[in-house]
């Protein structure tokens, strides 16, 4: 079916999925439906993401698709509250295994006293009476659920364990009118079982999403605002843009803002993981969550609501959470076909028994001289349905669906306490296989805070008159060099004058009319272009970049008046990052549009090994698209508007979160703290993750490949093989709550890899 243009995204929180069946089935019910671009269902998170044409469907129609399927979405006002729902639903599990546990042990105790000590009168009334509610009051939900899925024509585990614990059951109280083996005591254990399995699941995987509520309640909850003069305290959701708020020592800034009085140090750690407190005065911004350490401070609101950092913290991990990686996908294509060949399986092991007795006799008698609980005695039809019992309950597709999801939540979690947004789930599997990183220079490698470090001008021209033109065309440039130009006059009292008939050429310089005198700014390339000589500077030139300095020529009316040169240092650690980098198989690049001696200069002090210089803005797709050709996949490290398109261009993108929105919003990665050591750990904790997924598919498919067998050929008992089915889906979930003690920090700073 031809796709529509995607014009919208909206996420549901889903209700009623019991394992990954559940979300194979609805993720290919939503993928199927008309106007629907993508679907993607997280049995993990229990959310659906869904990209639509709202031309062709709107959010009611899609709704009615999930309900069609057999499962439900939680309203606006419950998702808000989706803290309190998700502990009233842990609380149900809880009290549904103690009451279901409670019957079941006094049902096995009954049965231990009947067989080995003495016989108790009326033993199957008893245990029909104590067992009805486990099967069909603590485990009714399970049985709805597979009415469900069998009606939509798409079996779930729901349905492997209804089939598990019914039959039993019921064959069990028609011994009240025939003679015949009771199974009574086999179908509450393995009802039991199976709601031990999901309580445990349910507390495994609340502490795999830990790191969501924690960021959730990280906010403050109300905020103290001057309004007319008179301080009032107010509820954080009434805040509006411009209000100002009054924060005092110790607590939380409760919204982003910009400080208009006082200062203070304030603890940013939720923000980048760095836990020095940094200096805030006015004209600084604070973000929402982080908290006054010292003084107070008076301000002002500039981002409510879902435009703040935190939410926007929130938002990016949930999308992560929500994304699926690419080795998942042949995972979940299995898990759809899955249930309804142990379905198919069991009716073949029922049949088999009873076609082949003598060969599955052989095998019964083999596995009783050393497993105690095969009893080759037995009646074969009762050993063929006990056989086939256990074929239902021993299989887990939800170990396959839970390998990836898990080990997201946690890798995201972990990520986002470090300041590390892993927003798409498919970078972690492609991080692993980079081969080299290119870094922008100015903001990336260096502070992108550059000051004006050396002056030359002609001879007869005066510093200030030069930093007089040079800083009157800047200052109507956004470029963090003609910011250093600016500063610099000021800083000298220099009065500026307005440039008329301003103009930027990307990548060169700028121009402009200084009182009635053209004023061109640039680099080599633009006075050449404009046929202007500079040769009388050129060993000033020379000397300006060899020390890794931007020379900026200044020409008025045509001839060059001087040269001022820019430096920006370089962030701390990163030489040690990059070496790193090197050290782990990654080479490195520097993209810039700076000059071949000033590039080579900083590249060599940080040791990047591959140098592309002179780069106009729209060049850097094109490097990126070379540097793929030449070392394979790549990464691209930026913060500005321009490094955008390259970002997108990138195996793998990641932003500097120090820089523009537009440049977090086209990454896969982004680094909140902006220094380079967290690269090393994002690139550590992907692989780490990455390692979490591939181990959870390995003992995933290992225990289905030998269980399912073992099963079918009458060597594990019914009970056992619901405890295994259990234990095999907590494997997956605990082995990725691991991930929680790998370190991934860089060598230089923890003085160990254990990666």
């Amino acid at each position: 079916m031809e796709k529509k243009e995607v014009s919208k995204k909206i996420e549901l929180n889903i209700t009623g999925m019991s394992c990954a069946s559940c979300a194979a089935a609805l993720q290919n019910s939503l993928s199927t439906t008309k106007g629907i671009a993508k679907a993607s269902v997280n049995i993990a998170t229990e959310k659906a993401s869904v990209e639509y044409d709202d031309g062709v469907l709107a959010v009611k129609d899609i709704i009615r698709v999930v309900e069609k399927t057999g499962y439900g979405v939680l309203s606006e006002a419950d998702s808000a509250d989706e803290k309190d729902k998700s502990e009233e639903e842990f609380e149900k599990a809880r009290k549904r295994l103690i009451y279901s546990s409670v019957l079941s042990g006094t049902i096995m105790l009954l049965m231990m006293i009947h067989m080995f000590i003495i016989p108790v009168p009326g033993y199957l009334v008893m245990i029909a009476l104590i067992g009805f509610p486990v099967i069909f009051v603590t485990g009714r939900h399970v049985h709805h659920g597979a009415w469900k899925a069998l009606m939509n024509k798409r079996p779930n585990m729901d349905v492997l364990v209804s089939m598990g614990s019914l039959p039993p059951y019921v064959i069990g109280l028609a011994g009240l009118f025939i003679e015949i083996q009771t199974f009574i005591e086999m179908a509450t254990t393995i009802m039991t079982l199976h709601l031990v399995g999901k309580f445990l699941e349910a507390r495994a995987k609340g502490k795999a999403s830990q790191a969501i509520r924690k960021l959730i309640h990280m906010g403050a909850k109300t905020a103290n605002v001057l309004r007319d003069g008179i301080e009032i305290q107010t509820d954080v959701k009434d805040l509006v843009t411009g209000d100002v708020m009054v924060i005092r020592p110790g607590e939380k800034i409760p919204t982003d803002g910009l400080v208009t009085e006082g200062s203070s140090s304030v603890d940013e750690s939720m923000v980048s993981g760095e836990p020095l407190p940094v200096t805030k005065k006015p004209d600084d911004e604070v973000v929402g969550a982080t908290i006054n350490k010292l003084g107070m401070m008076k301000v002002k609101v500039t981002k409510v609501g879902k435009d703040t950092f935190l939410s926007n913290v929130i938002r990016l991990v949930e999308e992560c959470q929500g994304t699926k990686v690419p080795i998942q996908e042949f995972a979940d294509r299995i898990t759809g076909y899955f249930v309804p060949v142990i379905l198919f399986l069991t009716v073949f092991t029922f049949a088999s028994f009873n076609i082949f007795p003598e060969f599955h006799r052989s095998i019964i008698q083999w596995g009783a001289e050393f497993l105690p609980w095969i009893n080759p005695d037995l009646p074969m039809l009762t050993l063929s349905f006990v056989t086939a019992t256990a074929v239902l309950v021993i299989a887990c597709p939800c170990a396959l669906g839970l390998g990836t999801p898990t080990a997201l939540m946690v890798g995201s979690g972990i990520g986002a306490e470090k300041g590390i947004l892993i927003r798409n789930g498919e970078a972690v599997q492609t991080m692993k296989e980079i081969r080299c990183i290119a870094f922008d220079k100015t903001g990336t490698i260096t502070m992108g805070k550059p000051d004006v470090t050396g002056i030359k001008t002609a001879s007869d021209i005066r510093e200030n008159d030069l930093l007089m033109y040079a800083a009157s065309v800047e200052n109507a440039s956004e470029h963090p060099l003609a910011h250093a130009v600016v500063e610099k006059a000021l800083g000298e009292n220099i009065a500026l004058i307005e440039a008329k008939e301003f103009t930027s050429i990307s990548g060169l310089g700028v121009e402009g009319k200084v009182d009635g005198s053209h004023i061109l700014i640039g680099n080599r390339k633009l006075m050449s272009e404009r046929n202007i000589s500079f040769t009388a500077f050129e060993k000033d030139l020379s000397d300006f970049e060899n020390d890794a300095k931007t020379a900026m020529i200044v020409s008025k009316d045509g001839t060059v008046i001087g040269i001022l040169a820019v430096s920006d240092p370089v962030k701390k650690n990163s030489a040690q990052a990059v070496a790193e980098l090197e050290k782990m198989g990654i080479r490195t690049a520097m993209i810039t549009g700076d000059n071949k001696r000033t590039a080579e200069a900083i590249a060599k002090s940080v040791g990047i090994s591959h140098v592309i210089s002179e780069v106009l803005p729209d060049g850097k797709v094109n490097e990126i698209k070379n540097l793929q050709d030449k070392f394979g996949m790549t990464a691209m490290v930026g913060d500005g508007i321009n490094d955008a398109p390259a970002l997108k261009q990138a195996n793998v993108g990641i932003a500097i979160g120090t820089g523009t929105d537009i440049a977090i919003e086209a990454s896969d990665i982004t680094i909140v703290r902006g220094e380079l050591d967290s690269l090393i750990t994002a690139v550590k904790l992907s692989r780490a993750t990455f390692r979490k997924i591939t181990e959870n598919y390995f003992w995933a498919w290992l225990y289905n490949a030998v269980a399912v067998p073992v099963a079918m050929l009458g060597l594990l008992h019914p009970m056992i093989g619901a405890g295994a089915m259990s234990l095999s889906s907590l494997n997956v979930v605990y082995n990725s709550l691991r991930l929680k003690k790998v370190n991934i920090e860089p060598d230089f700073l923890s003085g160990s890899d254990r990666l």
